[in-house]
């Protein structure tokens, strides 16, 4: 485990080197109440990229983890932590890299896109459709699950589901519970829009979290979406089918050093 200072916020990160040698590298951001490890290392998405030549780089939110804890809702604005994934670009030298997100992640990774699009090859929008427009992240419901005496005194089946899998992640209720309180930033649809980087959005098709893919998708000029069948928020994740249109996107993504200027 690595670490740097984000504007003096310690954030931890692992930085995987590419089976074979040099790679382009691909940052990715994990969603609320997990961790990089149960995200991106549990799921073999470091080992799928790794092994298909790519730097894998994948980091803690603020918060989360092995990351400093932070008590005030303020602290997670959108913003501030798409400002943790550029800074530790900036950290690692890295000029540009593919940016792929889960769920919070996604929302962080697209208010990346918004405001550092020179900083990215392409983003990758998991677990998060048309709701990054429409929604505000999850309901504050989920912060008072936090709050909770214990998972017992709970009876809504989605704080139960996101209460236990904090447990079970070993995290810092106190902590999530601001978060959930502060990074609720949705983007408009003109913001959406002005969006040109290479964009795949991949939902669950029994995602009742995410919101269609094809409607977000549909707002943006260089977005596709990928349906993972038959997968909702939790297992869409490490699907292989997720693995796979990742993959290919990345092969087959246009270089943007060619179209520079249309970033400015």
């Amino acid at each position: 485990m690595r670490y740097f200072n984000s504007n003096g916020v310690s954030i931890a990160y692992i930085d995987v080197a590419p089976e074979g040698g040099q790679g382009e590298p691909v940052l990715l951001i994990h969603g609320f109440a997990s961790n990089h490890t149960v995200n991106w290392v549990n799921t073999l998405w470091v080992k799928t990229l790794s092994r298909a030549g790519y730097r894998v780089i994948a980091f803690d939110n603020r918060g989360h983890g092995h990351s400093e804890k932070l008590y005030r809702p303020e602290d997670y604005h959108s913003h501030l932590m798409a400002e943790d994934a550029r800074r530790l670009l900036d950290h690692l030298e890295i000029e540009r890299a593919d940016v792929m997100g889960y769920s919070m992640g996604a929302r962080i990774t697209a208010h990346l896109a918004l405001a550092s699009p020179e900083r990215m090859r392409s983003a990758i929008l998991g677990g998060l459709g048309i709701h990054l427009v429409e929604g505000v992240g999850l309901p504050l419901g989920i912060a008072d699950a936090m709050e909770a005496p214990s998972l017992d005194d709970l009876t809504d089946p989605m704080q139960r589901m996101f209460r236990a899998f904090a447990e079970q992640t070993k995290s810092d209720l106190k902590a999530l519970a601001a978060c959930i309180r502060g990074t609720r930033q949705s983007l408009t649809k003109e913001e959406v829009a002005s969006i040109k980087l290479p964009t795949l959005i991949a939902v669950g098709t029994k995602d009742d979290v995410a919101g269609s893919g094809q409607e977000l998708a549909a707002l943006m000029p260089n977005a596709v979406a990928l349906d993972i069948p038959g997968r909702d928020h939790n297992l869409a994740v490490g699907d292989r089918v997720h693995k796979q249109g990742v993959l290919e996107f990345l092969a087959q993504r246009p270089d943007p050093d060619s179209r520079k200027a249309s970033y400015m």
